[in-house]
């Protein structure tokens, strides 16, 4: 995750807190981890604004969201690539980062 959208997810932390759910869209599975990890333990590359700060979001990857979001939105903004890509190793990476 880039400094700048751990600079916004530390804003609208401290602007919302708990209220505040992070939902990741990254297309591999390490990138999608590692963004997880991010944004509930602290920025592992010791880097960016989030490093040593434990927001512990929950963290969902848009793929887990199916069936919350109206169908033709989610076949417009992800459908074409659930066909590509490996939902379930997505999914995994980002899941074992809630409690």
């Amino acid at each position: 995750m880039d400094l700048e959208n751990q600079a916004r997810i530390k804003s609208l932390a401290d602007q919302y807190g708990e209220d505040l759910v992070v939902v990741l869209g990254a297309g591999e599975a390490e990138a999608a981890s590692l963004a997880a990890e991010t944004v509930t333990e602290g920025d592992p590359t010791y880097a960016g604004p989030l490093a040593g700060v434990q927001l512990g979001l929950p963290v969902y990857h848009a793929f887990e969201l199916k069936d919350s979001v109206d169908p033709g939105v989610y076949d417009d903004q992800a459908g074409m690539m659930e066909m590509v890509l490996d939902v379930d190793a997505l999914i995994d990476a980002v899941k074992k980062f809630r409690a």
